[in-house]
This record gives structure tokens, C-alpha cells and sequence, in this order.
């Protein structure tokens, strides 16, 4: 269903992009039919069903590989993420330094044609090898569950507060059945574990926020500066690739590391401090990009065509932006990864794919955060912070609220990091410290004891006989 949104959204965007204007083919005049409000509906529409499309296809992709290792170790998750990341990053490396060639150089409308047909050849790969793809989870919902027990959680509190007495060590208790909800211990011990991931999930909110930088704020600043290379004029996506070639080389590198620390005399550092150190690049990076815009702006004027419009850039080379991309790369390859192992572990089997989940909307929900933060320094600032002309403005203060905002989300973050240090410890542990669970297991093991008895009675009734 995904993929055949992502499909239709492509499908559209050629319809749109092709032609822009008149054409003529031999001596004929072909005149362009659609008009201009007809080209931004399909446009928009193509748009959504494009971000609907990539977005189921992302929350369920991570997830899907990771059911496969279920009974894998901390080592080898660890190794699955830093590959998983690593290969999503090539493919975007080759994506971008191919589509901007080719829409820079060769034809702007053609590169339109290229995500239509990748997508066409995917779905029939995916298709041929269906059978192999095809993941069938435990019978009913652990989404619908989690989500069920939230709601009659909140039902069962404004209850009590208003007719019934008694308390609970957690809220979550309450949809308990023995506390008059309605379901299970067990399924509400899981769903208290996966909250404590909360924290995890909206922290990386703001780093997201700082990630969605690289192509809003940062692309600013590379617009504004000078993109020629001998004589060349780079496509702006060449920042963007800079910023992925850390996540390539650091991936390696940390597959070594954990190889090389699989020993029991020698430790790894946790994930958490890994999302730590991530943090801190984000941060940094945000605060070398004010930095920068301050820089960028002594330098005189000069002259630069982008996609047909002249435009008054900085003559400071592009290249001087590089420190600020390349942190934000480095961030990248730390965090993601580990958030996901995290997520992971720290939840019960049957949680694992929800917690993923969260993880991605909590990704999505960056992405709303950092549009939100520009809209409003620039409502507040009155255009000053965010402006449309780099150099009537003061764009180096909204690099350094962002990067003030982030120092502190670091330091929450690393507050609360020693509760996601350890990865080893046994889900289970929260319910067999139930009393009820308790005797159901004292239960368990009695009838299993007056089993033992009765068939070994049995055996030697037997053995007399003959």
C-alpha cells in the first residue's frame, strides 16, 4: 500500500514537470495544456501521496529486518543497525549526486522520470520476492493493545477520581483486570516498560529539529555563498553528500570497534553515550553555523545563476561551510544507530516493532519541530532571525538559540542516560516481581509437581505388573 502511493506521487510529478512550456517536435507547435493552478494541485497531491508513501515505507522497513533478529546478541544488533544506516546513506549519496547532476547539467524537467522508475522497478523486485518479504507477527495488535491500554488507563483514573478509592504505584495500573481494567498484567507491565523509552523518544525531537537544518538553514547559507569550483557551479546537494560521508567512514569504523570489544575484558561504550557524544555534534554544529553566517557576511558580493535566477551570493567559498556539515554527520552516525538498539532491547519482543515506531514519529515529529522553531523566530523576530535576503538579516541568532536549545537537550540527555546504559537487563524482571505473577508461577509449578508424582506412580503400577 505504501509503495503504490509513493508510485502514484511519482507518477504524478512527470505529468506535472513535463513540459513547463511550449515544445516543438519536427515543425509542430505542441502547446502545453495544463494550466498553472492545475499544475500546483497535481503538484501538491503528488507531494502528500509521496510523504504518505515514504513514510509507511520507513516506519515499517526498520522494524521488518529487525523481527529476523530476534535472538540475536547486543553485538550483533549493534553490527545490524550500523550496516542498515549505512546502506540507506549510500543510496542517498548515489540519489543526490546523480538526480542534481543530472537536473543541473543535462535536462532540470528529466530528473523527474528517475524516482518514477526506480519506484516501478522496486515494486517488481519486491513482487518477484514477496514470499521471502512476508512477516506474519503473533495473532492481535501490539499497537492496538499499547494504544488500549493508554486509553483505559486515562478511563479507570478519571473513574476512581471521581466515584472510586484506593491507589496504584503507576496510573497504568489501573488497566489492570484485577484493578477493574481490562487487560492483562502482563500486557500492562510491557506497556510500562516501553514508557520509560518516552524520555529517548522526545529528546530526539530537538536533534531532529537540528538534522532538518541541512536542507532549510544550511542550504540557505550555501545558496548565499560561492558554489564555483574552477570555473563549475556545484549543485547545493553536494553539501548534503558531505554531510552523509561521515555516517560511510564511521560505520566501518565502528563495526571494527565492536569486533574488537566483543571480549569480556573489554567494553564498548554504551549507545547512550554514543547518543551523548551525537548530541553534543548537533549542538556544536549548530553553533559553527552562526559562526559562519557572521563570517559569510564580510565578504563582498559577486553575481551567482541558480536555476535560472541571479542571485547576490557572498563570494566565501561553500567549502568554508564543511566543518558545520560534516558534525551533523557525525551526529548522525552515532545516534541513529544507537536509538535504534536501544529501542530495541529495552523492550519486550512483542513491543519491539511499536517501540520502532515511536522512534520514527518521534523523527517525524523533529522534522514539525524545526519547521515550527523558523516560524517562529520569524514571526517574533519579525522576518530579522529567518530572512528571505541572507544579508539584511541576522540569521547567526536562530543558529544560536538552535544551538542553545540543543546544548541543554544534551544535558538533560545525558541526566538521564544511566537508566539506558544497560542492555542486558531481563524484561521479564518487572513481572515476576508481581505477586500476582508470583503464585500464578508457585501454581504453575505445583501442578507440574503432582504431574511428575501421578506419572510416576503410574510407571512403577507398571513396572509390578509386568
Amino acid at each position: 500500500m505504501n509503495s503504490f502511493l509513493f508510485f502514484i506521487g511519482t507518477a504524478l510529478l512527470p505529468v506535472v514537470a513535463f513540459p513547463f512550456e511550449d515544445f516543438y517536435i519536427n515543425t509542430h507547435n505542441i502547446v502545453h495544456q495544463l494550466e498553472p493552478h492545475e499544475q500546483h494541485i497535481l503538484f501538491y497531491l503528488a507531494l502528500i501521496a509521496v510523504a504518505l508513501g515514504i513514510g509507511g515505507i520507513r516506519a515499517i522497513l526498520c522494524p521488518m529486518a529487525a523481527y529476523h533478529l530476534q535472538s540475536c546478541d547486543q553485538p550483533k544488533l549493534l553490527s545490524f543497525f550500523n550496516w542498515f544506516y549505512w546502506m540507506v546513506n549510500l543510496n542517498s549519496t548515489v540519489v543526490f549526486l546523480g538526480i542534481a547532476y543530472i537536473q543541473q547539467s543535462v535536462a532540470k524537467n528529466l530528473c523527474f522520470l528517475i524516482p518514477f522508475t526506480s519506484v516501478l522497478l522496486a515494486l517488481i523486485a519486491l513482487h518477484m520476492v514477496r514470499n521471502k518479504l512476508t512477516f506474519r507477527p503473533k495473532k492481535g495488535s501490539s499497537l492496538l493493545t499499547t494504544l488500549g491500554v493508554f486509553l483505559n488507563s486515562f478511563k479507570m483514573c478519571c473513574l476512581h477520581y471521581r466515584h472510586l478509592s484506593g491507589d496504584v504505584a503507576n496510573w497504568l495500573d489501573r488497566a489492570k483486570e484485577n484493578n477493574g481494567g481490562c487487560y492483562s498484567e502482563t500486557s500492562v507491565e510491557n506497556v510500562k516498560i516501553l514508557v520509560k523509552l518516552f524520555p529517548l523518544f522526545g529528546l530526539q525531537l530537538l536533534y531532529r529539529a537540528c538534522i532538518t537544518q541541512i536542507p532549510s538553514g544550511y542550504y540557505l547559507q550555501t545558496m548565499h555563498s560561492n558554489l564555483k569550483l574552477n570555473g563549475f557551479l556545484l549543485p547545493v546537494a553536494v553539501m548534503k553528500v558531505i554531510s552523509i560521508l561521515p555516517v560511510l567512514i564511521l560505520a566501518p569504523l565502528l563495526e571494527l570497534l565492536n569486533t574488537y570489544y566483543q571480549s569480556p575484558k573489554k567494553k564498548l561504550p554504551s549507545p547512550a553515550t554514543f547518543i551523548t557524544m551525537g548530541h553534543g555534534c548537533a549542538a556544536l554544529s549548530a553553533l559553527l553555523a552562526g559562526i559562519s553566517e557572521i563570517h559569510r557576511k564580510d565578504y563582498p558580493e559577486v553575481e551567482q545563476t541558480l536555476s535560472g535566477k541571479v542571485l547576490q551570493v557572498s563570494s566565501m567559498t561553500c567549502f568554508q561551510l564543511t566543518p558545520q556539515y560534516i558534525l551533523l554527520g557525525v551526529a548522525e552516525a552515532f545516534v541513529t544507530p544507537a536509538c535504534s538498539l536501544i529501542a530495541f532491547c529495552l523492550t519486550p519482543s512483542n513491543l519491539r516493532g511499536v517501540s520502532l515506531h515511536f522512534l520514527t514519529l518521534s523523527y517525524g515529529g523533529g522534522c514539525f519541530l524545526g519547521a515550527f522553531l523558523i516560524h517562529l523566530l520569524y514571526f517574533v523576530s519579525g522576518g530579522n532571525f529567518y530572512p528571505n535576503n541572507l544579508s539584511s538579516g541576522n540569521m547567526e541568532r536562530f543558529f544560536f538559540i538552535l544551538a542553545t536549545l540543543m546544548a541543554i537537550n544534551t544535558l538533560v540527555f545525558w541526566r538521564i542516560s544511566q537508566r539506558y546504559a544497560d542492555l542486558s537487563v531481563e524484561l521479564s524482571s518487572g513481572i515476576k516481581d508481581s505477586p500476582l505473577s508470583e503464585k500464578l508461577l508457585q501454581y504453575k509449578t505445583c501442578l507440574r509437581f503432582y504431574d511428575t508424582m501421578e506419572r510416576s506412580d503410574t510407571l512403577t503400577s507398571m513396572e509390578t505388573v509386568l
